[in-house]
Formats: structure tokens, sequence, C-alpha cells
């Protein structure tokens, strides 16, 4: 089983969470799907939960702040500089939606949005060092963004944290991004029928189970279960309207 307990290289998605409009409902959706048990929600940190696989932090859970705001799934990336990462940001033409935001001594949060309007989140880290169990099944395994401008996205995370692209020969524009010799993710054209914006993509043991059982849980399929080069996957949307992906 994958894991690390030091913070993640800078440039790195390190952290996902969910904004719940139903903490408890979403907990209990999320934990019979992927596995997960949680610790946490103490009202000090508003809440929030970390959600755990085989004893290790794979995602946090918490309710949305605004509650204006559609439940959904945050990436953040690893900075060890806040203050200088936001600057990057703005001076390639980005917004700051939450300011650097100290989580007492887990670390220091930031939500940001790149020039289209994708949001993700910084966390320069503390205690709380990010995932700590991956590329397992009920674990992140692939995290990637869906833009309407990809030369302009692409130039915008280049800028910001140093990405370099390589592109998919056959796959309309999609490519990964590195800080160095291991892709990180991936960024490409939106897709008909599929959401924009940052997405995250959890192991599971079988696509086919788990595209059921979101369904029977009151989600739905937006791209159904296919076979590619990389393992069997599939987009969902959970019972509220937030889209992840499943891969076998």
């Amino acid at each position: 089983m994958p894991t690390r307990t030091t913070p993640w290289p800078a440039g790195t998605p390190c952290w996902i969470d969910y904004g719940a409009t139903d903490v408890d409902a979403a907990r209990e959706f999320y934990g019979r799907l992927l596995g997960w048990t949680f610790t946490g929600g103490d009202p000090e940190y508003g809440g929030y939960l970390n959600a755990l696989r085989d004893g290790g932090p794979a995602a946090g859970m918490g309710p949305l702040t605004n509650p204006d705001d559609a439940p959904g799934w945050t990436v953040y990336v690893a900075t060890d500089d806040s203050a200088a990462t936001v600057e990057a940001i703005r001076g390639a033409g980005g917004a700051v939606v939450v300011e650097p935001m100290e989580i007492g001594p887990l670390g220091t949060m930031t939500i940001a949005a790149d020039p289209q309007g994708n949001a993700f989140g910084l966390w320069q880290s503390g205690e709380h060092t990010g995932v700590r169990v991956f590329n397992e099944p009920g674990s992140l395994v692939w995290e990637e963004a869906a833009v309407e401008d990809v030369a302009a996205a692409r130039a915008f995370y280049t800028a910001v944290f140093g990405y370099r692209f390589d592109e998919i020969p056959d796959m309309g524009g999609y490519a990964t991004f590195a800080t160095d010799d291991r892709p990180l993710g991936g960024l490409g054209p939106v897709q008909p029928g599929l959401p924009k914006g940052w997405a995250v993509c959890f192991g599971v043991s079988s696509t086919d189970d788990t595209v059921a059982a979101v369904e029977a849980r009151g989600g739905k399929v937006l791209h159904p279960a296919e076979d590619t080069e990389f393992g069997r996957f599939a987009v969902v949307e959970d019972p509220w309207g937030a889209a992840f992906s499943v891969m076998e």
C-alpha cells in the first residue's frame, strides 16, 4: 500500500476535500462506497473530518462555508510558501478566493481560481502533510482539470507551479503535467456532458460494482465504464450533484 508521511513536494496535488450540504449523509455515502472511516469533526475546526483508508488520511470532508456553493471536491496543491504562491497566482491572472489561513498547527490553507474560474486549493503543511494513502482502492489515484482554453491554462499553471506538460497522442489535446519525471495529473479540454474544472479520481477494486453502488444510492453515471490502457474508468455523480471518477 503506497503511503507517505512527509510533506509533498511543492507543485504536487497533495490533498482533496469535499464540501457538503449534509455532512452526515455525505459521510455515509462515501464511507460505504470507498471503505472510509472518519476522525475529527471538532467544533474548533468547523466540524471538518478526515477520511481514513486503512488507517491513513485519504481525504477531508466538511460543511460548505458558503451555503450558496454547490457540493463538490477541491484539489489542493502543495506549496512551501503560501504567500509567494499567492503572488504568483495573481501575477499570472488568477484570483485568491480565501487568503492563506493557518489551521492551527496543521498547516496553511488557501483557495484560489485560475483565470478561467476553475477553483483549486493550496496546502502548506504543518502537522498535517496531506494524503498519506494513495494509489490504492478507496484512495486518490489521479486528478485533472477540464478547461475551456487549454493553451491559456497550461501557461497559467506553468507560471505558478513550474509544470511541464506532455501531450498524449490521439487524446484531443489532453496532457499530463509534472515538475520532474513523474506525471502528477492531467489537463485537457472540457468534454460534452462532463463538468469543467478540477476533478478527482479514486481507485476501486471493481469499477462496475462501484458504478452500480453509486446508482443504487441515488447518484448517476456521467460517463459509462469503459476499458482504457490505464484501467477501467467511469465518471459518476453523487446524490448531491458532485462529480468524481473511479478507476479499477
